[in-house]
């Protein structure tokens, strides 16, 4: 794993000290296949990108009808982190970002089968004063749209659980302690 305690150190030092989210929980064989298709990612950024109150949410392709989620992506080695972050940002959502807090490291064991799967996902706060949201990565995401913290605390939330699938609930629960750290 590239993301190391040298390569976090600082970012802890610059946008704070994220609250600590330990989960754990048995995934599906396609979820196995979905974190492992590159091996040497075991992580990834997620992203709450607020513009004054509406919050940014993406589509994948392949995501059941009503889920939507905050963006994110992952860090390349030897990637700057910020610079990284902020490329992610762009590609999914189309809009520049300020990172402005590190809310949530959560670190997480997925299990299916020997090897167990550590994987750690880092939730920041952003930024944005731009006022459309247009993804540039169209492979990977299928669309952008406003929404609100509430919406994803409420509805969509309910739709990620109905799923019934182990990354989902773990999407909550990410969502859940991001809202905590936000003081909602």
């Amino acid at each position: 794993m590239h993301l190391t305690e040298e390569v976090l150190r600082p970012i802890r030092a610059r946008y704070g000290e994220p609250a600590v989210l330990e989960w754990e929980g048995d995934i599906s064989e396609l979820e196995y296949d979905l974190a492992t298709y590159d091996p040497k990612r075991m992580h990834d950024v997620t992203l709450f990108i607020l513009n004054r109150e509406r919050l940014a949410l993406i589509r994948k392709p392949m995501f059941p009808p009503g889920v939507w989620r905050p963006p994110g992506g992952g860090v390349k080695p030897g990637e700057d982190f910020v610079e990284a972050v902020r490329r992610e940002a762009f590609e999914e959502t189309g809009v520049s970002i300020e990172l402005e807090r590190y809310l949530v490291e959560a670190r997480a064991r997925f299990v299916y089968k020997p090897p167990e799967l550590d994987w750690r996902t880092h939730v920041f706060l952003a930024t944005t004063a731009d006022e459309e949201l247009e993804p540039h990565d169209t492979e990977e995401i299928a669309a952008a749209r406003w929404g609100t913290l509430e919406e994803l605390a409420g509805p969509l939330r309910e739709h990620l659980l109905a799923t019934g699938r182990a990354f989902w609930r773990y999407r909550v629960a990410l969502h859940d302690a991001a809202l905590a750290a936000l003081g909602r």
